[in-house]
């Protein structure tokens, strides 16, 4: 007995749209329910509803997660979890490399574009946090996650936040961070820049980085208070004048997501966001 053709054709419209659900979910992975897993790298929200948009285009890894620009070719904000298992004795990798996950015809940065800029290939994930295991360091070496960053940025302050936060899950936490890059224009070793690589890569002119430290534990979500921790930075991007200290650059969250429009840490409540954004930490 063979299907009528008005049954035939919803059948097939049916599988139609099946195949579409699929392949977006697949190309975009916006869900919210699939960040609401603990440990998720996007657990704490998706600051910018980044989806398919060519200069918001989310890309999910297992090391961290990340909004691109293909206009600006650099992350808008990367965000990942870092917790003691992360941590180990893994060598850097240094293999700084194009990201192969982006849309083919994008323009992809190399190693070598970097080179004679004046400014380092700057991490948002750290290398650091993820030294378990070869191919999770590695990842951190994809050019997705690297930003033009003035030396004297990179090297002192952002570094040394890097390094208390791995001190803080060493001592029995787990830390959320998102961080990120806006504005064009920054001053490396040879002056002033807005871009490198004949300005396909824009030189941000701000760094920021904001993180959620909780005691080492589950339901991470749930667990975030008006006395969980928050540290946020926002560092000028230029080799004039940076303080060594990173807690000279502390500043509220609030002020970060007033300059980018981003809502960094858009799955917690409403009322809650209000209370912890709004503050500066002070711990010495």
């Amino acid at each position: 007995m063979h299907a009528s053709p008005n049954k035939f054709h919803l059948i097939i419209y049916i599988l139609l749209v099946f195949l579409l659900i699929s392949c977006k979910k697949s190309i975009s992975n916006i869900s919210d329910t699939d960040f609401l897993i603990d440990n998720d790298n996007m657990l704490m929200g998706n600051p910018s509803q980044a989806g398919t948009g060519e200069n918001n285009f989310l890309m999910r890894k297992p090391q961290f997660s990340l909004s691109y620009s293909k206009t600006r070719s650099i992350a808008n904000w990367v965000s990942w979890h870092t917790q003691d298992t992360d941590l180990g004795n893994t060598e850097r990798q240094n293999n700084f490399r194009a990201d192969p996950e982006l849309p083919s015809s994008w323009y992809k940065a190399d190693d070598n574009v970097y080179n004679g800029s004046g400014f380092d290939r700057g991490h948002l994930c750290p290398s650091g946090d993820r030294t378990n295991n070869a191919t999770n360091n590695s990842a951190t070496f994809l050019m997705t996650n690297i930003i033009p960053q003035a030396p004297d940025n990179n090297q002192y302050p952002w570094a040394a936040l890097e390094v208390y936060t791995r001190d803080l899950v060493m001592s029995g936490n787990e830390v959320y961070t998102i961080a990120g890059a806006y504005g064009t224009g920054g001053i490396g070793l040879e002056g002033y820049s807005t871009g490198i690589d004949q300005g396909r890569i824009a030189v941000p002119a701000m760094t920021w980085k904001a993180l959620i430290v909780l005691p080492k534990g589950d339901g991470d979500l749930s667990r975030v208070t008006t006395s969980v921790r928050i540290i946020c930075i926002q560092i000028p991007n230029t080799n004039i004048s940076i303080l060594p200290d990173w807690k000279s650059y502390r500043v509220s969250v609030d002020e970060v997501e007033n300059a980018t429009g981003y809502d960094l840490f858009s799955s917690l409540p409403i009322g809650l966001q209000s209370v912890i954004e709004s503050r500066v930490d002070d711990i010495p």
